[in-house]
Formats: structure tokens, C-alpha cells, sequence
């Protein structure tokens, strides 16, 4: 693009590509065309001319408030969304690369999907009917988690009259309050720090606190504090299964703390759901989840710290809820909804799931 084209023009064909074609990302990067991701998989839009430096680094300042702008020239990346002209909301991450500018933008959708519409499993609605409690949803980068984690929340607003705050990094999905009252706070607009935002909530007398990612000890540590004084607590990690999620946790602390941690969170959790989005053999993605309930044999290797035996309870404990991913995965071979090939690509134990499948 030459250097007095309409960027603002140019940024809004993009993002209509993007929400036409049902793109999940849109990715501008120097010297390629823009790329989307559709169904896990990268498109190069080859119509569009090779991003040059200027480009991207106008497309990015188009997206950006002027503080937005002062914090990515001091840190070299930031973390917004983005309302398209209130048709959709993109989390967009811009960074260096190469002394270049690349934007990365996940498209949120508008609606708040239910587990159903989701292909999630319904029994996960069992965890929004406690009082107090933690929900732990992990996976890789891109595999639903936030919005397995809004389905969650906005079933406690459709039916119950709480107050729901939650605490993000940038905000994803806006609520849209039905029967409880919604606080949404967002990090460096709303407040400081995950850490300071977590201790003032417990002045704001939320009954349900949803925190967008966890990320440091003092984030961790006061979620399960929360989660044991009376409120239900919703938050993720980027971890790959159920027992690797108790490990993070616990090894997240100095040594001196793991016992008292293990303790807490023993007592505090509720369950860890820990899914991954799998092209499906009809097209699009289909969602398979490892779940994890609190059982009294799940609290008690937690506390005794034997968590290398987790994986052989959930795989034996069916009539409390759990599924082992393989178990969720070969469910989906034998309803033909995923492929053996793409299934064994997403399996922790390949060789197990072979023999499942015969």
C-alpha cells in the first residue's frame, strides 16, 4: 500500500473478511498478504498485496488509543480489544518482530454461546449451582477456553441474582446482564494490575468472580483465598490437562508454601475442565474436554501430593462426572465427529487411544 492509502479503510475490509468468512484470527505481519485462521488452519488473502512496514505499522496505530500507543512504544507489545463498529470485538495483540510491527486479533464473537451450541458437555453446569468453590478451565493457546468460561458465567446470569465481577485482560465477551448484576473490570483501564484488582473485589461483595487468566502467584494465590471465603471462582491456564493444572499451581509457590497451597486448594476446588478444539470430519471445530470433578479422592492426592495418580482417578471415576481426554476423544471417533488421524494428534497418550479405537 502506498503510504497515503485510507488505513482505517483498508483495517475495516480486513475485519469483514475476517467476521464473513467465520475467520477465529487475522494476522498482519511484513512481507506476507494478511492471513486468517479458519478452522485451525491459515488462509493467505493472496488478493491483498504483501504487507509492507509502513502498512502494519499504520494498520496497528489505527486499532490504538493514545495511551494504547505510549504503552506499546514503552514495552514494545499491548494487550486491547477492539469494537468494530459494534458488528464484533477483536482481542488484538500488537508486538515487535524483526524491529517490524505484527498485530495478532482473535475474533470475539457477539453472542454468548451456551455449552450446547458449544458441543461442550452439559454436566459442566453442575459447577455453576455451588455457592463458593474454584473452576479452573485450562488448554492451549486458541482452544476456546474463554468462551467455555462465558458460557459457564452467563448461565448464573440467566437464572440466578448474583453479583458477577469479573476481571480481565482485556475484555472479551460483554456481558449482558439479565438476571444478575455484571461489574466487568479491565486491566490498566479499570485497574492497575490483576493482583490489586482481585484483593479490592473482596470490598466490592461480588458472589461470583470470574478472572480472565492467572498468571502470577499473588493472582493464584488470592483466587483460591476467594474461592474458600465464600465465593465461586472462574479462571483459567494455559496447561494441557487436569494433574499438569495442580502441578503449575502448586510448583508456582517457594517451597515453604506448597503445603499450605496444596491445603487450601484441596479444600477450595471444584473441578478443572481441560478441553482442546479438534477439526471436525464435517468441517469447522469440535470440542473435546478432559474433566475433573473434586472428588474426595481427587481432594485427598491434592493434599497428600500425589498428583501423578490423578490421570488413573479420572480415568476410573465416571460416576462423578470425569473424563479422561482420551475417553472424551475416542467418543468422538466412534460418533464420526473426528478423525482417528487428527484425534491421536491431540492426545496426551496416542498409543492408549490406538488400542481404543481397535
Amino acid at each position: 500500500m502506498e503510504k497515503d492509502k485510507d488505513y482505517k479503510n483498508f483495517l475495516n475490509e480486513l475485519l469483514e473478511i475476517t467476521i464473513k468468512e467465520g475467520a477465529s484470527d487475522l494476522h498482519i505481519s511484513v512481507s506476507h498478504p494478511p492471513i486468517i485462521r479458519i478452522n485451525g488452519k491459515l488462509i493467505a488473502l493472496t488478493k491483498k498485496a504483501p504487507i509492507s512496514s509502513h502498512d502494519a505499522r499504520e494498520i496497528a496505530m489505527e486499532m490504538m488509543t493514545n495511551s494504547q500507543k505510549e504503552k506499546f512504544l514503552k514495552n514494545y507489545e499491548v494487550d486491547f480489544s477492539y469494537n468494530y463498529k459494534g458488528i464484533a470485538r477483536f482481542r488484538v495483540n500488537v508486538f515487535f518482530q524483526r524491529g517490524d510491527v505484527s498485530c495478532a486479533l482473535r475474533l470475539i464473537p457477539g453472542e454468548v454461546r451456551s455449552l450446547e451450541e458449544l458441543g461442550m458437555p452439559t454436566s459442566l453446569y453442575d459447577l455453576c449451582e455451588y455457592a463458593q468453590g474454584f473452576v479452573i478451565i485450562t488448554g492451549p493457546t486458541g482452544h476456546g477456553k474463554s468462551t467455555t468460561l462465558a458460557a459457564l458465567v452467563d448461565k448464573i446470569n440467566k437464572e440466578k441474582f448474583k453479583h458477577i465481577i469479573t476481571i480481565e485482560d482485556p475484555i472479551e465477551y460483554v456481558f449482558k446482564e439479565e438476571r444478575s448484576l455484571i461489574d466487568q473490570r479491565e486491566i490498566h483501564q479499570d485497574a492497575l494490575s490483576f493482583p490489586r484488582a482481585l484483593k479490592s473485589v473482596f470490598r466490592q461483595d461480588p458472589d461470583v468472580i470470574m478472572v480472565g487468566e492467572m498468571r502470577d502467584p499473588v493472582t493464584i494465590s488470592t483466587a483460591i483465598t476467594a474461592a474458600e471465603t465464600g465465593h465461586l471462582v472462574f479462571s483459567t491456564l494455559h496447561t494441557n490437562s487436569a494433574s499438569q493444572t495442580i502441578h503449575r499451581i502448586i510448583d508456582s509457590f517457594p517451597p515453604e508454601q506448597q503445603n499450605q497451597i496444596r491445603a487450601q486448594l484441596s479444600a477450595a476446588l471444584l473441578g478443572v475442565i481441560s478441553q482442546r478444539l479438534i477439526p471436525g470430519i464435517k468441517g469447522g471445530l469440535v470440542a473435546a474436554s478432559e474433566i475433573m470433578t473434586a472428588s474426595p479422592a481427587i481432594s485427598n492426592l491434592i493434599r497428600e501430593n500425589k498428583i501423578h495418580e490423578i490421570d488413573l482417578v479420572i480415568e476410573t471415576s465416571s460416576e462423578h462426572g470425569m473424563i479422561s481426554l482420551n475417553k472424551a476423544l475416542f467418543n468422538l471417533i466412534k460418533k464420526r465427529e473426528v478423525s482417528l488421524k487428527n484425534a491421536l494428534s491431540y492426545s496426551k497418550n496416542p498409543s492408549e487411544l490406538k488400542r481404543m479405537a481397535g
